[in-house]
């Protein structure tokens, strides 16, 4: 990394952590090995610190108490964890009420994210039911993390930052664009609209992930370079999506890869990227 710009901090914004011989995470039943395992943050210190990353937020795995605690646990004991994207259950207004009351008391919890990736409607979160929970989230300081796997996910995304223009939303992943196949519509224009709302931020995320075996990050730079031209970066933000990452990589070379994969840009919007960003949008103390 010597030939990279050394920045004097950088945030990793999005980083799992679960333990299934403790807690129920559904999806893992579903996917089985190798990620259907215990990923602590014992696992990955090493690699967090060999990295430079000065600041971690672990976000939600599991529509659980059990899940946002955890983690909760983890971030009173690791001094690297910054921030917790909690859950949330925000179709039960009353509960969703006491629940962001609850996690005002804490200054780690700094975004609700529920798995709205994996529900059959792609419009849930514009339910009437959501809407009064959404409205407290801006009142309490509160991000709201957003999966996009389909393109109707990011139409609702517009919809939900037109509906709600004092809400900080994160777009995880980059929405996933199909980077295996040099996919680019309707992801592209669909994104660039996304990004037209100044609510909404985006994660560089996921993206080995979402590319072929083999992959490089120049086959990230079409897509990475398009959320910059759109979003700016100051609306941009990187993620190592660990451990799900380690589907197509580890580590390391995953967060080596994306940060190569911006390092054509300024210096000024790198640092946007790596830690200006994430601070902002998660509110964080990295003081």
């Amino acid at each position: 990394m010597s030939d990279l710009f050394q920045p004097r901090q950088m945030v990793d914004t999005h980083q799992h952590l679960w333990k299934p011989s403790e807690r129920r995470y559904e999806w893992l039943d579903a996917v089985g090995a190798p990620l259907n395992a215990d990923f602590g943050p014992e696992v990955v210190e090493a690699e967090v610190a060999a990295a430079g990353i000065t600041t971690t937020v672990l976000v939600q795995a599991a529509d659980t108490y059990e899940d946002t605690f955890y983690m909760l646990s983890v971030a009173a004991a690791v001094p690297v964890v910054r921030g917790v994207v909690a859950w949330a259950p925000l179709d039960r207004e009353a509960e969703a009420a006491a629940a962001l009351e609850l996690y005002s008391a804490s200054p780690l919890v700094c975004g609700i994210r529920v798995l709205n990736h994996s529900y059959a409607d792609p419009r849930w979160l514009l339910q009437d039911s959501v809407d009064a929970a959404l409205r407290l989230l801006a009142a309490h300081n509160l991000a709201l993390d957003v999966v996009s796997v389909v393109p109707e996910h990011l139409v609702m995304l517009a919809e939900l930052a037109d509906r709600h223009p004092e809400l900080t939303i994160v777009l995880d992943h980059l929405a996933k664009p199909d980077v295996a196949d040099k996919g680019w519509e309707p992801w592209a224009s669909l994104v660039a609209d996304v990004a037209t709302r100044p609510n909404v931020s985006v994660k560089l995320s996921g993206l080995n992930t979402a590319s072929a075996p083999g992959w490089t990050c120049e086959d990230w730079l079409p897509y990475v370079d398009h959320a910059v031209e759109h979003f700016g970066s100051a609306r941009v933000m990187l993620g190592s999506d660990w451990p799900v990452s380690t589907l197509a990589g580890d580590f390391g070379g995953v967060w080596l890869a994306q940060r190569r994969v911006i390092a054509h840009l300024t210096t000024e919007q790198q640092e946007n990227i790596l830690y200006r960003t994430a601070i902002r949008a998660y509110s964080l103390d990295v003081s």
